[in-house]
Parts: C-alpha cells; structure tokens; sequence
C-alpha cells in the first residue's frame, strides 16, 4: 500500500480548499513509516563543502544548480536561477523587531546585482504583465531602517503575484496575520515561497504556469506558501502551521483554515523540509489548535486611519 499525496492547482473545494489528498495506506503502515519523518542523507550529499569535480566526470567543472543563498537584514533566502523566484524566504519575527519608522515611499524595486546577469528576474520582465510584483518577506516586517525596508525590493524577495484579490488583499491580510502572531508568542518565524502545482486533463497530470517577460524570463507560481513556527519562550511545544493559497483571486469569505494542510504536504510539493531540528511528534501542536487562525481583512487600513 502506498499513501498517494496529490495536490489539485485550481481545485476549490468547500469555499477554497485547493488541494484533494488521496490517502490509501493503513494507519499501522502511517505508525511504520511516518510521513513526517526525516528522511537522512548520505554523508556526500549531507556535506556541503565537498569538491563536486573531484573525479572523472566534471573534471572541466560542475554544472550546477546553485542555489544561491542571500542573508539581509531581516531575512534569509534562497534563489532558484530558472525559475528566476525566490525558492524559499525565511523570518524571524519579534515585537521588538516589529518596530520601525522607515517608510516603503523611500524605497523601490530593483534587480539584485548579488547575481550573475543572465539569471536575474528583471524590472521590465513585470511591465504590463498583468501581475504585481510580491514579497515573500513583506515590507512591513522589515521597519526598523530604510536599508532593511529597501532589501525586501530586491527581486530575489519578489515573485509574480494576481493583484486584485491575491497580493493587494488576501495574501496582505496573511502577512498582517503573521505579524499579529508576535502580540501572541515570543517568537514567530515564516518562511514563505512560491509552489508550481500539477493540474489534471483528462486522466493526465500537467505542470503549467505563465512566463512573464520579453522574452520569457520570470515563471509564475500557481500557488504560494507560508509555513509559520511560534513558540514563546516559557513554553516547550512549538506550535506549527502551514497554508498553501492559489495565485488567483480569493474571496475574502474564504476562511484561512481552508488552505491550511500537513507541513509535509508542503515540504513534498516544495521538495524542503522546514525546521528539522525540531522533533515533531514530541514538540509541535498545530498553530490552529492553540489559536484562531482568522484574517482581519483590510485591518492594515484600519491601522494607518487610527494614526
């Protein structure tokens, strides 16, 4: 028996659910081989300072993938050059570090030079495409400078994004979400980043997205992802959540809890794996459990009214 894990992009179940989970195994093989688990590299793969053209075969040079890893201010990230998106963007946020006068007036989007040119997401690759161009570490969670604030406009913390209804409202209001958690627990980290899911035609399964640009350059995600680990620091469990929202236009009706899933459902569509140093069957309950998983939409307005 096998446990088939199958996410269906563009699939709206019950208000919103975008995923159909086809579960086969028996609960003793769950007990046997759990999902969650993880999985341990060989020694070659686990060392990241090994000399790849050490033998016969790369003897001119290693082809890659590189994934090239970024530290700013108040995020880490990592990039995927064919894609031209960020692979993933991690936070860790405080009440403390919340705080902040810098204005995003003063900043504005720019290509990361850190890359080499031919693998950059470019300004112009987002003219008039159709599609706004969206943190994966928001600009209101980097407020303490105005070089914190600008390295959140870089494009390697930037993927395309449906405007109205998606990046200008639902996805915002997870953001807020996030932050609000810090008024909860001690401490919150979120790592977020872009998912290109599977569709089915017929009895076939096909992986399609859009490329923006001229000519084509920047790929745009079907869905995108948020996995959020809070933890306050009198307490010994982490509580952990993980949400997956379609790049389209979301009905705020829709509850958040209807994109909430299984972290490992996540790390198998995003081929990751977040916060394996924690064990999770004895240190992680569900965000959902301990907390309303609810969005206040449009409260970022309310917020700057009241100013």
């Amino acid at each position: 028996m096998h446990r088939l894990i199958t996410f269906v992009a563009g699939t709206v179940l019950g208000g919103g659910v975008i995923y159909a989970v086809n579960r086969t195994a028996n609960q003793q093989q769950q007990q046997q081989h759990p999902v969650a688990a993880a999985v341990p590299q060989s020694p070659q793969l686990a060392r990241r300072d090994i000399d790849n053209t050490a033998n016969e075969f790369l003897k001119y040079g290693y082809p890659g993938p590189v994934s090239d890893f970024m530290l700013r201010s108040r995020y880490a990230a990592s990039y995927n050059r064919a894609l031209r998106n960020p692979s993933w963007v991690a936070e860790h946020l405080t009440r403390d570090n919340l705080k902040g006068s810098a204005d995003r007036a003063n900043s504005e989007f720019k290509e990361d030079p850190a890359l080499p040119q031919m693998f950059r997401a470019l300004l112009k690759d987002y003219y008039r495409s159709g599609f706004d161009r969206g943190h994966m570490c928001p600009a209101a969670d980097a407020k303490q400078t105005d070089e914190s604030m600008g390295e959140t406009f870089l494009l390697t913390n930037i993927a395309p994004q449906v405007g109205k209804g998606f990046n200008r409202n639902y996805w915002a209001s997870l953001e807020t979400f996030v932050r609000d958690l810090t008024k909860t627990y001690d401490d919150v980290y979120c790592i977020s980043g872009p998912l290109y899911l599977p569709t089915k035609e017929g009895d076939k399964w096909f992986v399609k997205y859009q490329v923006i640009g001229n000519p084509p350059n920047v790929a745009v995600p079907t869905h995108f992802f948020k996995v959020i680990l809070a933890k306050n620091s009198a307490d010994k469990a982490f509580s952990i959540g993980a949400f997956a929202l379609p790049n389209r236009e979301i009905d705020n009706a829709t509850p958040l809890t209807n994109f909430s899933m299984p972290l490992e459902y996540v790390e198998r569509a995003a081929g990751l794996t977040f916060f394996d140093k924690i064990d999770r069957k004895a240190a992680m309950v569900p965000l959902c459990s301990k907390i309303q998983c609810t969005l206040e939409h449009d409260a970022w307005k309310k917020r700057r009214d009241q100013k």
